[in-house]
């Protein structure tokens, strides 16, 4: 692929991104490339040029587009179970996070700034909410689903106290055991509404505790109810 990039006139930077980047990784560790495009190039003929070279080359089936300030990202799956992520900038390559390793060509340094911690907790508390309506509702699918973003965003907000990575659960498995361990019992092992609500409250409990410093004294009464049920 740096191959491919080097031959075509359209393509002036070039560098690695992800774990890869900076010797980390194993067998199981997807492919991150970021390229940067001279000026006047069509992002989309390289996009439909390079699909199809992919495609020819590699057996790789393009799976979906991921559109970001700057970036447009193409997701490819591979044989054996290879991802490989694809992205594209104008002028040369970005660099958003320090795991970034130029391979050729101009870059720039651009600030992602993480999710700010209050919007985590909000979007637990509004599952927490979801998930009390669809028990109420009888609606059990659709509340073992919300149980589960408030365990998640619960854990993403841990991770974040901590300095580990938060996005997509990337930093779930680098949690102290302890900290893991209090979220446990939020794994819905049925569909029975003493169950949800039982998983709920258990994964409530865990917000609380990440979210001391986060969230509302109004809000956390309520949660608090939930925790007692």
């Amino acid at each position: 692929m740096v191959a491919l990039a080097e031959r075509d006139d359209r393509v002036v930077a070039a560098a690695v991104i992800g774990s890869l980047a900076l010797g980390g990784g194993d067998d199981w560790s997807d492919l991150d490339l970021t390229f940067g495009l001279a000026d006047g190039a069509s992002l989309q003929d390289v996009l439909a040029d390079w699909t199809r070279e992919l495609g020819d080359t590699f057996d790789a089936v393009p799976l979906f587009d991921l559109e970001r300030p700057e970036l447009i990202y193409r997701v490819f799956l591979l044989p054996a179970w290879l991802q490989v992520d694809l992205s594209f900038a104008a002028g040369g390559t970005i660099q958003a996070r320090d795991a970034f390793r130029p391979l050729f060509g101009p870059s720039r340094r651009t600030h992602v700034a993480p999710e700010p911690a209050a919007e985590l907790f909000g979007l637990a508390v509004l599952y927490a909410r979801h998930a009390l309506v669809a028990i109420a509702r009888g609606q059990p699918w659709h509340a073992e689903y919300c149980v589960g973003l408030v365990r998640d965003q619960a854990l993403t907000l841990a991770c974040r106290r901590r300095e580990l990575p938060t996005t997509n659960g990337k930093g779930f498995d680098l949690l102290p055991a302890g900290v893991r361990a209090r979220f446990d019992d939020a794994l819905v092992r049925s569909l029975e509404p003493a169950e949800l609500r039982r998983a709920l409250a258990v994964a409530v409990s865990g917000l609380l505790e990440e979210a001391s410093d986060v969230g509302s004294a109004r809000v956390e009464a309520q949660l608090r109810e939930l925790t007692s049920n």
